[in-house]
């Protein structure tokens, strides 16, 4: 075999530990499968006397990530510390620069800037890997970059935040409000320092931006996400979805327009019946479609320290086998600035509103559609006990933009007492 292949690793927090436990658990596997032995030279972290349940004591120990970064010891510097800024951006830096190849989980560093590393690591003759950063253990980079490559891909789509998923998939199941289930998953410990990372969609942005840079040789653009969370759904949103046929999901989607690069990630109605749809608790989805291959549905868990750690590991063993390969899958000089797509693509919408319970009023709000071009496919009026009527329409296809002028015209009808809520369906 060849020389061990050295490591340092920044971050020792879930996955960071998960990734050492998973190399001193199965050092031989490793080896025999990456041709070398796999070491751990340094390592680096905010706390040196935390307990960890690991024994660490084998590992030299760096109080500064970007000293770790440029040891002459290490082969790969591992980042796994989070955050688009400061120390994880300064060390991820400073490898590139002192020759070291990079893993990464840090799906935020990598969606705001990944072209600058991607230019400077491939300049240098390094590579930067991070199939950990988007959906856990699932292999969706290795998909797209590798077994897909010969595809063009139409459409990228997924479930790509298992907290929310959670959420939504709880209230229907246990029939309990937004805000019990969100106070619920804290307690849990399932949401980010930050919940609206989680639940405002942004976790899940950084996520596609990645993606949607592999699948259309773009620059990855996360300013380009149409972000929309999850806070305004309401359990009477999902028991009415149900009721016609379908579950809401905070659901990715990035597919290449005649306008441009179409990227959102947005509460969506999903067919019961489907793969997105029958996805429960806190897994992740991804839907990837190719002109070749059709439809391809990858499924697993988005997070923890096993999976994620695992994805860490592969792409540490692929560094160790000899396979390089550019950071998005093609040369980032050859990556393109995508002009941005706000919802082109026409689909039907849900829509929720309050009505007054008066004559003319259903009418008013047919007339403020009809005059920005959109048809209604369905209408339910559900029993009320006083003045305030709650009424379902499901539109046949129209745009975003559309839909917008109707919502606005809806302002001036009298008739409509509260924000409308409108949710797009997506085929899958």
């Amino acid at each position: 075999m060849s020389k061990p292949l050295r490591l340092g690793i920044a971050g020792l927090g879930t996955v960071g530990c998960g990734l050492i436990r998973q190399l001193q658990t199965h050092p031989d596997l490793i080896a025999a499968r990456a041709g070398r032995a796999i070491e751990i030279a340094a390592i680096s972290a905010r706390s040196r006397d935390k307990d960890r349940g690991l024994d660490l004591s084998a590992y030299e120990w760096e109080d500064d990530p970007v000293a770790l970064a440029a040891r002459a010891d290490i082969d790969v510097f591992v980042e796994l510390m989070g955050g688009s800024e400061g120390s994880a951006k300064a060390a991820t830096e400073a490898a590139i620069a002192a020759g070291k190849d990079v893993v990464t989980a840090n799906k935020a560093l990598l969606a705001i800037h990944g072209q600058p590393l991607a230019l400077a690591a491939e300049a240098a003759g390094k590579v930067i890997r991070f199939e950990a950063a988007v959906a856990g253990g699932i292999p969706v980079i290795k998909s797209l970059t590798e077994g897909l490559a010969g595809n063009q891909i139409t459409r990228v789509m997924g479930v790509m935040n298992g907290t929310c998923n959670y959420i939504l998939t709880r209230m229907e199941s246990a029939g309990l409000p937004y805000a019990e289930v969100f106070e619920e998953a804290r307690q849990l410990g399932y949401l980010e320092a930050d919940p609206n990372l989680d639940v405002g969609g942004i976790d899940a942005g950084h996520k596609l931006a990645l993606l949607a840079a592999i699948a259309f040789g773009a620059q990855v653009d996360f300013d380009a996400v149409e972000l929309e969370g999850i806070g305004s759904i309401t359990i009477e949103d999902i028991r009415q979805a149900d009721d016609m046929g379908y579950k809401i999901k905070l659901l990715g989607v990035a597919q290449m327009t005649g306008r441009g690069l179409e990227q959102r990630m947005s509460p969506c109605l999903v067919p019961a019946t489907s793969p997105l749809g029958q996805l429960q608790g806190g897994t992740n989805m991804v839907v990837l479609e190719g002109d070749a291959v059709g439809q391809i549905v990858l499924r697993g868990a988005g997070a923890g320290a096993g999976p994620t750690a695992s994805a860490v590991a592969g792409d540490i063993i692929d560094i160790a086998r000899g396979f390089r390969a550019p950071t998005f899958g093609q040369p980032a000089t050859s990556l393109r600035k995508m002009r941005a797509a706000r919802a082109a693509v026409p689909a039907p919408y849900y829509l929720r509103l309050t009505l007054q319970d008066k004559p003319g009023a259903l009418a008013k709000v047919a007339r403020a559609l009809g005059e920005s071009g959109i048809s209604i496919n369905r209408m339910r009026q559900y029993d009320h006990a006083d003045v305030a009527a709650p009424v379902l329409i499901v539109t046949h296809k129209t745009t975003r933009a559309a839909l917008d002028e109707a919502i606005a015209a809806f302002a001036e009808t009298g008739v409509v007492m509260s924000d409308p809520v409108a949710i797009r369906i997506e085929a899958v």
